[in-house]
């Protein structure tokens, strides 16, 4: 099976704090390692942290940078919700459902590294939304 992989990189600014964040807490699987940037793999998509020494600022809103997942499962979506909640990880936006009771109805929650990366956990309740509905304009909250 071809199967491909989606990959990102993003900066940190301590190895020791992303690998505590992203593998104790997201619950990523860590991959190859220097002492300058950690590869971990989240639900098989390559993440790659490199460290900077840049200020790291926070951004204003959600938008326009963010990263994360779209989920298939609603199951798979709670329990990340879940985990996210027990390992008390620091929500940007919390839970919630957006579009109800259009096509594009979905549910999402943001969560903000300490590095103050975003990344976005959704759950469309009819799948062909990920991509299609062209006809409905509506993305994201404005």
């Amino acid at each position: 099976m071809n199967q491909t992989i989606f990959h990102i990189a993003f900066p940190i600014t301590d190895i020791s704090q992303a690998k505590a964040y992203y593998v104790d807490g997201l619950g990523c699987i860590p991959g190859r390692e220097s002492p300058h940037a950690l590869i971990l793999n989240l639900y098989g998509h390559q993440l790659v942290a490199h460290t900077t020494k840049e200020s790291l600022t926070r951004q204003r809103g959600i938008y326009p940078r963010h990263f994360g997942l779209i989920f298939t499962s609603e199951q798979d979506w709670k329990d990340l919700l879940t985990r996210a909640l027990s390992q008390q990880l620091s929500f940007r936006e919390e839970a919630k459902e957006r579009f109800v009771n259009t096509p594009l109805e979905h549910r999402t929650f943001f969560l903000e590294d300490p590095f103050y990366n975003l990344m976005e956990f959704k759950y469309y309740r009819h799948i062909e939304a990920i991509f299609g509905n062209p006809e409905y304009t509506q993305i994201g909250d404005r």
